[in-house]
């Protein structure tokens, strides 16, 4: 039996949804897609938004199935008019990277909107980037909202933009002590970003304690866990610290 069989759902008994969806996602855990595609299919043949999701998702990254843009997209739309939040948070990725589907900045704001206000953590924070991007003051307010919803539900890349936010003045007043904060949150949520922005508030003492040996230790941290923002602060902080450290 093929792949296009089994997401037909042929020869498979029904089952209730719930539990369905269980076994299928317990599938995937494994990395065992063609079991978890052979259920997921008729489930999504049948209108369950997050099974035509997990399809489409499949079908865009190549899991169980070959890659298949314009089967993603299809997969996809079919999630998102039903009013899946992650369908419709895959299917903007789809239209902002142009895959299967004209490039527009409009259309995955848009979507990723639509999953922003359904509490869709990575989608709020997503669209709290690209607001940001526009450069547009108008849009830093709700770029600070999206970014601060999804912070709450544990997004650290948006803990460390918040950082940024309130260091650069982004429609807040400029507050030292609350980026460090923010960086010092993200950095325990396993940012990068974080720990490297958090080095460098170490080093000027922006925030934080001055400390020059505890700045080189993030930094070089941060950059080892691939953080490009730590390395213009590197040398400083070497020389820095062997100047504290010479007798």
């Amino acid at each position: 039996m093929g792949w296009l069989d089994r997401l037909r759902g042929k020869g498979r008994a029904a089952r209730p949804v719930g539990a369905a969806m269980a076994e299928a996602a317990a599938a995937a855990e494994r990395g065992d897609y063609q079991v978890a595609l052979a259920i997921w299919g008729p489930l999504a043949h049948s209108g369950v938004a997050r099974a035509q999701n997990n399809i489409g998702a499949c079908f865009a990254e190549g899991l169980g199935v070959a890659r298949d843009a314009a089967l993603a997209l299809r997969w996809l739309e079919l999630s998102a008019e039903s009013g899946d939040p992650v369908g419709q948070r895959n299917l903007a990725a789809l239209h902002f990277k142009g895959e299967g589907v004209g490039q527009s900045d409009a259309e995955a704001m848009r979507l990723y909107r639509l999953a922003a206000e359904q509490g869709d953590g990575p989608a709020q924070d997503m669209l709290s980037w690209m607001l940001l991007e526009t450069g547009l003051e108008t849009d830093r307010p709700e770029a600070f909202r999206w970014a601060s919803a999804a912070a709450e539900a544990g997004i650290a890349a948006s803990m460390t933009r918040l950082g940024m936010i309130h260091h650069d003045a982004l429609g807040v007043e400029r507050d030292a002590d609350l980026a460090a904060r923010w960086w010092r949150r993200g950095a325990a949520a396993g940012d990068a970003d974080s720990k490297a922005m958090l080095g460098a508030a170490t080093l000027l003492g922006q925030g934080v304690e001055k400390d020059a040996g505890r700045a080189l230790a993030l930094l070089t941290e941060a950059e080892r866990e691939g953080s490009l923002l730590a390395t213009p602060f590197i040398k400083a902080a070497s020389a820095a610290a062997s100047e504290g450290a010479a007798p």
